[in-house]
């Protein structure tokens, strides 16, 4: 299977190697992120399958014209992957988080991911076989909930929060909406001591884009297996 997919926050880390792994399966991807030079640099050895694309998922204006570059490009959206994330010096405890660091964790890991999928709706809806994946973490989990970055966990249960709206709001439907915790990976966000490699951190997504049923939706997967919410 090859199809078209779109990759949030993909000029480096674990967006950049899924992007890679669907490129090298054939797939037209389009790598998307901040700046424009990362993004290019980035796409630049991935072959002519990769197209750069400028998204800041915080800023409507950006996420329009992401839209448009992309629908002048091609006529439907297989896969969206809402990877980008921020994590943003979370340290300290719920007791004494700042509002305004919430906010922020909030803005890019839960509405912008939100933001973004409502605009890519009208293309994935021509896919035959579309797929919304949304990058989580264990730390957003309810049912193994710890202190650790509170201001991140909370956005990403937030985030698992949208996955299930958007799953049942398109049952029965062509496209299948999941979150994938992609675990502890070796990245600018999870640092050196991380367990995980990026290809294994990638692992899941790249199989929920590519091989997993098209009926499974509404889940929040690790290692290609439902984990509890």
């Amino acid at each position: 299977m090859s199809g078209i997919a779109l990759v949030t926050g993909a000029n480096k880390g674990i967006g950049l190697e899924v992007v890679r792994q669907l490129a090298k399966r054939g797939w037209r991807v389009f790598l998307s992120g901040r700046s424009l030079a990362s993004v290019r640099r980035a796409a630049s050895p991935l072959g002519p399958s990769v197209t750069a694309v400028p998204l800041d998922i915080t800023s409507h204006i950006s996420i329009e014209a992401a839209v448009s570059s992309a629908s002048h490009a091609v006529s439907h959206l297989d896969v969206l992957i809402n990877n980008a994330g921020i994590l943003d010096h979370d340290e300290g405890s719920i007791v004494d988080l700042p509002a305004g660091r919430l906010r922020r964790m909030l803005e890019t890991n839960t509405i912008g991911a939100l933001l973004v999928t409502q605009a890519f709706l009208p293309l994935l809806r021509k896919s035959q076989s579309g797929r919304i994946i949304n990058v989580s973490s264990g730390a957003g989990q309810l049912s193994d909930m710890g202190t650790w970055a509170p201001a991140y966990s909370i956005s990403k249960t937030a985030l698992n929060g949208v996955t299930g709206q958007f799953a049942a709001a398109l049952a029965g439907s062509n496209i299948a909406v999941n979150s994938v915790c992609p675990g502890w990976v070796k990245t600018d966000m999870g640092g050196h001591e991380a367990p995980r490699s990026v290809e294994e951190g990638a692992d899941s997504i790249v199989w929920l884009a590519t091989e997993a049923p098209q009926s499974m939706t509404g889940l929040f997967i690790r290692d290609r297996k439902p984990i509890p919410w």
